[in-house]
């Protein structure tokens, strides 16, 4: 559960998501941690990973080298 991760002042959301209720985003900075979970279920499942592993998927992403199969309409 989420708030078992983070305290809830603590989760950002994502500049991406949208206001529409689409991909919605979270992350907390818990120091050498990252939570992620989605900001459309504050209640639900979260993610805990190793900073540097969420700093190389960052990074990773930015680079372009891979393909989510995301379409824009």
């Amino acid at each position: 559960m989420a708030p078992d991760v983070a305290a809830e002042h603590l989760w950002k959301k994502s500049s991406y998501s949208d206001s529409q209720g689409g991909s919605c985003v979270e992350m907390a900075d818990l120091t050498s941690q990252v939570g992620i979970r989605d900001s459309k279920n504050k209640q639900g499942p979260a993610l805990r990973v190793p900073a540097p592993a969420w700093a190389d998927f960052v990074g990773y992403v930015q680079s372009g080298e891979v393909d989510f199969g995301i379409v824009d309409n």
